[in-house]
């Protein structure tokens, strides 16, 4: 193996953890410096693992010539601001998602990316783990027939309960699609392939939102995004998705994913996670458990990067691509279109599946 892709991480802030966590135990990649604009929480994170600098600004972290690609885990609004600096500066860049609060954004992205000759890739990487991989294998070698519909259920009481400064889910680029619909939808891209058309329905039934924790505590903030999202998607392959996305319910039994095809069902499980049980109802008359058969083990935030390092050594596709990115944010800010406009609208873009991670 060659030397490992050194990262420069830019944003330090709750989800920082969980990719401190796993870069800590890759091989092919290593943190060399982080900025924040609170110089404490960049200095905390440099020091998970020990080693990291501590870089003043955006502009100095990308001029470093210890830093091969950026990590991009600031807010939303700044995720196109971060990517075109890096870029310009000649890094690779993988980053939270979505790719970029606009289409337009998006697509500034993947210019600057081509021009540059550099890598773009995005969450959510949770869908090369064990169990969106096993379930799309199960698809693949047929075990539900031709795939004919799936259901994808996400509902909350909403963000504000446990984060301490939840404003940023509840302004343009947030709401529940946008924040958790990435997770769904990609894993439903992984199984089924590109998105064609969609129709919906949305709704904000609350104007006002009060931080349930931390030091902001009974703090009240405008409410600025449909908070509840419901939709049908056709995909390019016929088959139907009935998809739900919520920060208005308090409880419920739903299941995350189910796949249904001509000759069984599928249940996958919750792809905000990596792995989980993939249960297949088929000839046998019963759910039965499926042996995990393909995605990366241990896999935790970061394991898109790592697989963008792999790819940029061995000159292949990474598979948490800024293509499949873009598709996923142009099939749901269209199905906000279509819910605002009470019509079916079809997906302008498309994608490619990204290859599957096999286990053989």
């Amino acid at each position: 193996m060659g030397e490992p892709l050194r990262i420069g991480m830019v944003g330090a802030g709750k989800i920082s953890g969980a990719y401190l966590d796993t870069l800590k135990r890759l091989d092919n990649v290593v943190l060399t410096a982080v900025t924040d604009l609170d110089p404490a929480r960049a200095a905390a994170a440099a020091g998970r693992p020990p080693g990291a600098a501590v870089a003043g600004s955006l502009a100095d972290l990308v001029a470093r010539d210890d830093v091969d690609a950026v990590l991009n885990l600031t807010i939303p609004a700044a995720h196109a601001e971060v990517a075109a600096a890096a870029l310009a500066a000649g890094k690779h860049v993988y980053g939270e998602k979505p790719l970029a609060a606009t289409r337009e954004e998006a697509d500034a992205v993947l210019r600057a990316a081509e021009a540059a000759g550099r890598r773009v890739g995005c969450a959510p990487d949770t869908v090369l783990g064990t169990g969106t991989q096993t379930a799309r294998r199960a698809v693949d070698d047929g075990l539900i027939g031709a795939p004919v519909a799936a259901t994808a259920f996400m509902t909350t009481a909403g963000h504000e309960k446990w984060h301490p400064d939840p404003e940023f889910y509840y302004r343009p680029g947030g709401g529940p699609l946008l924040d958790m619909g990435p997770y769904y939808l990609s894993a439903l891209v992984h199984l089924l392939g590109p998105v064609v058309r969609v129709a919906g329905a949305a709704s904000r039934p609350r104007a006002e939102r009060v931080i349930g924790s931390g030091p902001r505590a009974g703090t009240a903030f405008p409410v600025e995004v449909q908070t509840h999202v419901t939709g049908v998607l056709e995909h390019a392959n016929g088959a139907l998705a009935t998809l739900v996305m919520s920060f208005d319910v308090h409880a419920a039994r739903l299941p995350r994913i189910e796949v249904h095809g001509t000759g069984g069902s599928l249940s996958v499980p919750d792809p905000n996670g990596f792995d989980g049980p993939v249960e297949l109802f088929g000839a046998s008359g019963g759910w039965e458990a499926l042996p995990v058969s393909a995605g990366y083990r241990r896999g935790g935030r970061g394991t898109g990067l790592a697989d963008l390092a792999d790819a940029v050594a061995g000159g292949r596709p990474h598979r948490a691509s800024a293509e499949l990115a873009r598709h996923v944010l142009d099939v749901m800010l269209t199905l906000l279109d279509a819910a605002e406009q009470a019509r079916t609208l079809p997906v302008a873009s498309t994608c490619e599946r990204p290859e599957p991670v096999r286990q053989e």
